[in-house]
């Protein structure tokens, strides 16, 4: 995803990425959207626990324990882009699905060898990862929901982009409000220093989520105009950075600052001139 951005951007527009094949659309944002990335200061080692890959795996066996339940080919349905496309459902569709079918709020392992009808080995060896391999509850039902209603809130603000009401941008705050908390309790990969941001962001009116992988890293936030943006960013440092230490032995520019779309990487190629004078004998 990030590598796609990188070279796909393009200047004052979000892109819709989407793979199987790559490609992207430009999302028109409002001339007045101003953007301010805000650094936690927290970091996660996604090397070091199996947190990361546990979201994976458990979004992994939602998806085929549904494909079960709607008697497909489950195995194969590990991604829930696939078990739509073969249901032929709309994310309305899904989330009712997800609803109705994933019933647990915690699922053993006990539960999911019955369910799905397969032996402890089958289960460890083919439908787990290396390091998820002693995991013994799995979260299915938030998971799948954090999914479901991240890519009808993506819909929700492409609709929002194209048709541009009035309150265009207070939509989309909305939109991002939203997606936070379900990261925070559905998908659970936020961290406080985040959160403190985020709750910043909600008394000024600016919409905010963590962005990237979680638990730790960088907050993207919506602002409506430079001004509105220049005051979030005084408010976080003096209500948030001022408050960490390592902070203090940083350069808060490069913490905390203001940003729009831009185009991507572009590659030139320069052609050397041709010299046809002939060489003085």
């Amino acid at each position: 995803m990030d590598q796609a951005i990188a070279y796909l951007a393009q200047e004052g527009c979000a892109q819709l990425i989407e793979w199987n094949p790559l490609r992207a659309t430009p999302i028109q944002l409002p001339a007045n959207a101003v953007f301010v990335i805000a650094n936690s200061l927290s970091e996660a080692n996604k090397a070091a626990t199996s947190d990361f890959n546990q979201r994976v795996v458990e979004c992994r066996l939602a998806s085929r324990l549904l494909a079960k339940q709607m008697k497909l080919n489950w195995r194969e349905l590990n991604r829930f882009a696939d078990l739509q496309k073969a249901l032929g459902y709309s994310l309305k569709q899904m989330d009712a699905l997800v609803h109705a079918n994933l019933s647990l709020n915690v699922y053993t392992r006990s539960d999911l060898l019955k369910l799905l009808e397969v032996t402890e080995e089958d289960f460890t060896e083919n439908l787990l990862t290396p390091n998820t391999r002693n995991s013994q509850t799995f979260k299915l039902k938030q998971r799948a929901l954090h999914v479901v209603q991240e890519a009808l809130r993506v819909q929700q603000f492409i609709e929002t982009a194209k048709s541009t009401p009035e309150d265009c941008i207070s939509r989309m705050k909305a939109l991002m409000k939203q997606s936070h908390e379900s990261l925070r309790t559905l998908y659970e990969c936020s961290h406080e220093n985040l959160d403190q941001i985020v709750t910043i962001s909600d008394r000024l009116g600016v919409g905010t989520r963590l962005t990237g992988a979680g638990w730790g890293g960088c907050t993207v936030a919506l602002c409506d105009g430079v001004e509105e943006s220049k005051r979030f960013v005084e408010t976080l440092k003096a209500e948030f950075y001022a408050n960490i230490s390592k902070a203090q032995t940083s350069d808060i520019g490069s913490l905390c600052f203001t940003t729009s779309p831009q185009r991507g990487a572009e590659i030139y190629l320069i052609e050397k001139q041709q010299n046809n004078i002939l060489p003085t004998p």
